[in-house]
């Protein structure tokens, strides 16, 4: 256990600076912890498989799409037919993936493994099964 530390050479506005980090410190974790409640419970818990695949897809679609009408539009306008579309298609991917992966977290952040379900190794390098 650590030792308090010794203030008595310290001015008060040091501690009041402590102080003052200390509770923005704990104001951030407080809006971290609501953030992370309204995540999940954005993400329905009762969605079937295949809303989830529908959204998956969706989101990844609808990415590729936009980039490729503003690519297709930046090529109407600059004549730079096909790097503005080639460009944009591949910067629709890039935000596809990170949609796909943001939608992901949020699904699995929202319902937890099923019991009986195989999580991998832990933290102490052990496999999470509860049966062995």
């Amino acid at each position: 256990m650590a030792k308090p530390q010794d203030t008595k050479g310290q001015p008060d506005s040091a501690n009041g600076v402590t102080h003052d980090l200390a509770s923005r410190i704990a104001s951030a974790k407080r809006d971290r912890n609501i953030e992370d409640n309204r995540a999940s419970a954005e993400a329905s818990p009762a969605m079937s498989g295949m809303a989830r695949g529908m959204r998956i897809g969706t989101e990844f679609i609808a990415a590729i799409l936009v980039g490729a009408i503003i690519g297709y539009l930046i090529d109407l306008g600059l004549g730079t037919s096909p790097w503005g579309l080639l460009i944009m298609l591949l910067v629709g991917f890039a935000a596809g993936i990170l949609n796909v992966t943001r939608v992901v977290a949020q699904m699995n952040a929202a319902s937890p493994a099923p019991p009986g379900s195989d999580l991998g190794p832990g933290e102490d390098g052990e496999d999470n099964n509860d049966d062995a």
